[in-house]
Order: structure tokens, then C-alpha cells, then sequence
């Protein structure tokens, strides 16, 4: 059997933060290296909202709703059209899907399902009529 060095973090208590250790923590969650609680878990800082409270006193973040924080970052324009492209492959698809539902459907059963549409000068007409 190896013999494994385990790293065992000392547990602090909360005289022992310098503030040169809160700016550094803050930072890092600011920064988005760590989120505050794995901050706290890296550090052995005990308190449960001890970090967030640091966050709040010095942190240049407005800390009071934590989820605005995260936003997506922004895609190129070329990720944006093959995300589009792939939604409108898909929509596709599902038109193709249920216009062959529909005929099935309508073969089957002899129903009509799909709405007659009126020819354009009808339409016109039945609006002033109304």
C-alpha cells in the first residue's frame, strides 16, 4: 500500500481573517474563480455566510440577489446563426412531422382537418362586410 499525504486544511475561527485574506477571497468570487460557497470550502472558513457577508461589506457587487450575477456570456454571431440554424432544422422537421399526421389522418378517416382558406378577394370583401 502507498502511503498518501493527505492536505488537511485548518479550520479557522474569525479572528484569524486579515483583511488582505477577504479582499483576496472576494476577489475570487467577484472574478468567478470560485463561487462563494466553494470559497468557503478551498478556505476552511467555517461560517456558512461568512464569505457572502464579505461580499456584501467589500465587494464591489451588488450581492442582495446573487442570481443576477451569473449572466451568459454573450455569443459570436457565427454561434448565434448555427443555434439558429439548428432551431429552424428542427421546426422544420416538426412541420414535416405533423403535416404527415394530418394526411394520415385525413386518409384514414375521411375528416378534413385543415382550414379552408378563402381565396384573397373574398377576404377582402368579408371585411367590409363586417
Amino acid at each position: 500500500m502507498k502511503n498518501h499525504q493527505v492536505k488537511s486544511r485548518k479550520k479557522r475561527t474569525q479572528k484569524d481573517y486579515s483583511l488582505a485574506f477577504k479582499i483576496q477571497v472576494v476577489s475570487q468570487v467577484e472574478k468567478g474563480e470560485l463561487t462563494y460557497k466553494k470559497a468557503q470550502k478551498h478556505y476552511g472558513i467555517q461560517g456558512r455566510s461568512t464569505v457572502l457577508v464579505w461580499l456584501r461589506k467589500i465587494g464591489t457587487l451588488d450581492w442582495t440577489e446573487p442570481k443576477l450575477h451569473f449572466v451568459k456570456p454573450e455569443k459570436t454571431p457565427e454561434q448565434r446563426i448555427k443555434e439558429l440554424e439548428a432551431a429552424l432544422e428542427q421546426e422544420q422537421q416538426k412541420t414535416l412531422l405533423l403535416t404527415t399526421m394530418i394526411e394520415v389522418a385525413e386518409k384514414q378517416y375521411g375528416l378534413s382537418i385543415r382550414k379552408k382558406s378563402l381565396p384573397k378577394q373574398q377576404r377582402n370583401s368579408s371585411k367590409r362586410e363586417n
